[in-house]
Formats: C-alpha cells, sequence, structure tokens
C-alpha cells in the first residue's frame, strides 16, 4: 500500500496519475495547502521541505516503510518498483530522464509563476507577468519542436516524462497560452488526456 499525501495542484496530479497507471494500492490523503497544512509539524516529519505530495511506501526497500517527497523523485521511484514508464534501455531512459528534469526545472517552475501572476497576485505586476508569460512561452516552443518529432517526449515511448508534464500543460489557459499556436503540443495533450488512467489521476483528490 502506498499512501499518498497530496492535493489537486499539478505536482500533485503527477504522482496520482503514475500511481493510477501502474495500478498500484494506494490511498490519499489530502493535504488541504490554501490552509497550511503542508507545514504542520506531523507533516514535516515525512516531508521537510513542506510541500506536496509525499508517498509513503509500506513495502519499501528492505520490506518497511520507506518515504519519499518531491515529484520527480516519486516519478522515479515509482518507475523503478514496477517496471514501468522508464526504459531500461540506456537511450529512451535518458531522454525520459532529461525531460523530466525539463519540467522540474523549467516548466513546473516557470508555468507556476505565470500562473501566480496572471491569476493570484494581490495585484497586477506588468513586468512579472511579461517576464513568466514570456518564459512560459519559450518553453511551450520547446515542447513543440520536440514533439513534432516524437509522438511523446521520450522517442516515441510514453513515459513519467509526459506524465510529469502533462498537468501542467492542461493548465495551458491559465498560462495565457492558446495550444492553437503549438499544434504538436495540442496532439500530444489530447493523446494523453485519453488514456483512462490520467483521467482518474487528475481527480485526485476529490475535495
Amino acid at each position: 500500500m502506498i499512501e499518498l499525501y497530496t492535493w489537486p495542484t499539478p505536482n500533485g496530479h503527477k504522482a496520482a496519475i503514475m500511481l493510477e497507471e501502474t495500478g498500484l494500492d494506494y490511498r490519499v490523503h489530502p493535504v488541504d495547502i490554501a490552509n497550511g497544512e503542508q507545514f504542520a509539524a506531523d507533516y514535516e516529519t515525512i516531508n521537510p521541505n513542506g510541500k506536496i505530495p509525499t508517498i509513503v511506501d509500506q513495502d519499501g526497500p528492505g520490506g518497511g516503510p520507506f518515504t519519499v517527497f518531491e515529484s520527480g523523485a516519486i516519478l522515479i521511484y515509482l518507475a523503478e518498483k514496477t517496471g514501468h514508464f522508464l526504459s531500461g534501455d540506456p537511450r529512451r531512459r535518458s531522454q525520459a530522464l532529461q525531460w523530466l528534469m525539463f519540467q522540474v526545472g523549467g516548466i513546473g517552475p516557470m508555468f507556476g509563476q505565470a500562473q501566480h501572476f496572471r491569476r493570484f497576485a494581490p495585484q497586477p505586476l506588468p513586468y512579472a507577468i511579461e517576464r513568466y508569460s514570456t518564459e512560459a512561452a519559450r518553453l511551450y516552443r520547446v515542447l513543440d519542436k520536440r514533439l513534432a518529432a516524437s509522438e511523446f517526449l521520450a522517442e516515441g515511448e510514453y513515459s513519467i516524462a509526459d506524465i510529469a508534464s502533462y498537468p501542467w500543460v492542461s493548465r495551458h489557459e491559465w498560462q495565457g497560452v492558446s495550444l492553437a499556436d503549438y499544434p504538436n503540443v495540442r496532439r500530444w495533450v489530447e493523446t494523453v488526456g485519453q488514456r483512462a488512467a490520467v483521467q482518474r489521476g487528475m481527480q485526485v483528490p476529490r475535495v
């Protein structure tokens, strides 16, 4: 059994989609980040960074509980645990990890800032909106170019890189982006979004 501590955000959805895709048994523990539950002392004992998601694998290495925080690390851990969505072929494995890092280091932070300053900032800050919207558009161009050459991010193979990126790209309107400008990304979003496990994971947790 996997204990999943999460909230309905793109990073939270990444972990839920992966659990749905792999078919592992898991139990959901909502962590209401709007009310600061991620900073509660008991939660910080499993995630010292005070963010979601976190998993506790009750059947971890050695047979006992094992905790994993950071969404990218969770995807790698679950892929290695199950043997799914991270190829054993060195070339494809490296590609998947490269695009996973692209999401963790680029898409997540930059799309997140674009969303924040466009939707949630107490007052409009034109410089911040322009800065992060411009960078978001650049990252969409990178994605579109890659997806013109490959069905999925890792050389035609659905992987943890796609699982990581989809929840962020599915919120493209929050970032001020129209997928009409990125036809290959739009095709990829439609393809990934049709997967039943993705649809289920995007509904976790129900709050």
